[in-house]
């Protein structure tokens, strides 16, 4: 398959730091940077890499975070700032994947490692820290620019001149927009159809699946 737009702009890499936020210590690991050389990427986390908070970062359903380089000039004309690579966090920095076009469960292959969606970034409190914008998170759930998450479903190493190929696309066509949207509407307001078809892709994570199964099994009850 080709590798149609797919490119990738930068590596981002770094250990948890910690920072000062409203007056208190916050240990984060979104304080990342670019890196040139080879990285190897596992099944959990990419060499180089680590979460400071296990309980909603990291594991086999969030190796890596993917953001679109697309939106960084909307986010400087918003915010006003200047934006270098990985500044959401993101391990890598590409272009060609938007979230409307982005599917759960589909496959590419980046190297020779071969990584799979799982789900959307859903943005919490640490993206408002590195940029000293308190309403960040609810900014990107209105726009829908959060990036995503894949998993690795085989190990290996990858650098700057690594191809991105497109190796499958899941048959249910369900974007990563589709589920922030569903995400963000809460138990009460999604969709419950929405949620049936999105609960029939294998591929979609675990955390998500329970939360939507979860949902749908309140409204039965009530």
């Amino acid at each position: 398959m080709s590798t149609n737009t797919y490119r990738l702009l930068s590596i981002n890499v770094g250990k948890p730091v910690t920072v000062e936020y409203l007056g208190k210590p916050l240990t984060t690991g979104i304080h990342k940077k670019p890196v040139q050389e080879s990285i190897q990427v596992g099944f959990t986390q990419m060499d180089g890499d680590a979460q400071a908070d296990l309980r909603f970062h990291g594991g086999p359903d969030k190796a890596i975070c993917v953001y679109p380089y697309e939106h960084y000039a909307y986010w400087e004309q918003e915010l006003g700032l200047k934006l270098d690579y990985a500044a959401f966090g993101e391990n890598l920095t590409v272009t060609g994947f938007l979230e409307p076009e982005v599917y759960i469960g589909d496959e590419f292959e980046i190297g020779d490692v071969v990584v799979q969606v799982s789900q959307p970034r859903f943005p919490c409190y640490k993206i408002s820290s590195k940029h000293g914008v308190k309403n960040f998170p609810m900014l990107i759930l209105n726009n829908g620019f959060s990036g995503f998450y894949l998993r690795v479903l085989q190990e290996g190493s990858m650098d700057m001149a690594s191809p991105i190929v497109r190796r499958k696309s899941d048959p249910q066509q369900v974007s990563v927009r589709a589920v922030l949207e569903q995400l963000a509407l809460g138990s009460k307001q999604a969709d419950h159809d929405q949620l049936r078809r999105m609960l029939a892709v294998d591929a979609l994570a675990d955390s998500v699946r329970e939360k939507f199964e979860g949902w749908l099994s309140e409204s039965a009850s009530v």
